[in-house]
């Protein structure tokens, strides 16, 4: 009405009121009315910005690789953002320029450029591998930045979301890596297969030690028993040859009583054979019929009749006939007490 308009800013707009080209007001999240046809209004946003970005670029190795990640600013000091870009607004509080559009591009490049510079220093191993340290150093880099500090603008924060080589490179890289790890499958396979040989090796040499100390006892048991065995035959053997000197001592003394018996017996027999002839030479001139009667001295009554019996067989043919009672013949078939 009458070309005076009310504004009203957020608490993330930092606003400068110009009239005839000298600053009238200025501060964040101020409200105002102000002459449109004299006044120029310029709004600088505050809050924070994140903005993506992705490009492609080549490692030290000629690998090309597209890095993917985000940044995030805000602008420190409007004044000197606003003397450089034009952030005025129109009668519609539009833009009049492309200057609050370009901003977020002008440092996108600065990162680019610091990180073609960090890629092309590295390998693409070696790019794939160091996102954080690379992260930090393309970070710190743009954050000094003179460019930066010229627009009056702050890094908040640089992240690096994925490093992607080409798709014929990853796959390469994913074989080589592949027969890496089969290669280390394959090696440990192998070590674990040592391990169990060296194991069994080591498993059976304990074995044969075993059986060659077992046999070694067997040998000192069998030489104790050979040693104790040899002792007894030899003790047997004294013992034996003992009983034979006790048998010989025997046989001797045997020998020595069956001579000395036998001379007695010699002896002996000489005795009696003297006294017989003394004897048939005392009875030489003797009748038989007394030395008869002097045998039957001493008889028994049954030897006495068999004499008799025999008297009258010798003179059977004198005799013209025997009787013999039955009370005879009983007491000569009667035991002899």
């Amino acid at each position: 009405m009458f070309g005076y308009r009310f504004i009203k800013a957020q608490p993330t707009e930092y606003v400068l009121q110009y009239r005839g080209g000298q600053p009238q007001r200025e501060g964040a999240g101020l409200s105002f009315w102000y002459f449109a046809p004299l006044s120029s209004i310029v709004v600088v946003p505050t809050a924070s910005v994140n903005e993506p970005f992705i490009f492609q670029e080549v490692t030290a190795d000629f690998q090309d690789v597209s890095v993917q990640g985000q940044i995030t600013y805000r602008i420190a000091d409007p004044r000197r953002t606003a003397s450089l870009l034009n952030f005025a607004l129109n009668a519609d509080g539009r833009y009049v320029s492309e200057d609050p559009k370009t901003l977020s591009q002008h440092l996108i490049e600065q990162v680019q450029v610091v990180m073609r510079a960090e890629l092309q220093a590295l390998s693409l191993k070696q790019a794939l591998g160091s996102s954080e340290a690379l992260v930090e150093r393309v970070r710190l880099a743009v954050a000094q930045h003179p460019t930066l500090q010229a627009l009056g603008l702050d890094l908040l924060g640089l992240s690096i979301l994925a490093i992607k080589p080409k798709p014929e490179t990853a796959r390469a890289l994913e074989a080589e890596a592949r027969e890496a790890l089969l290669r280390r499958a394959d090696e440990a396979t192998y070590a674990r297969r040592n391990a169990a040989v060296e194991q069994e090796r080591a498993i059976r040499e304990n074995e044969l030690a075993t059986e060659v100390a077992v046999e070694h006892k067997k040998r000192q048991v069998r030489e104790a028993q050979m040693e104790a065995e040899r002792s007894v035959q030899e003790r047997r053997l004294r013992i034996r040859q003992e009983e034979m000197a006790g048998n010989i001592g025997l046989e001797t003394q045997n020998r020595e009583l069956v001579a000395l018996a036998s001379e007695n017996a010699r002896a002996e027999a000489d005795a009696k054979a003297y006294g017989l002839a003394v004897m048939m030479q005392a009875f030489a001139g003797a009748d038989s019929k007394v030395l008869q009667a002097l045998t039957s001295v001493g008889m028994a009554p049954g030897q006495l009749m068999a004499l008799a019996f025999r008297d009258l067989a010798d003179n059977a043919a004198k005799i013209g006939q025997l009787n013999v009672s039955p009370d005879l013949l009983r007491e000569m078939l009667q035991p002899q007490e």
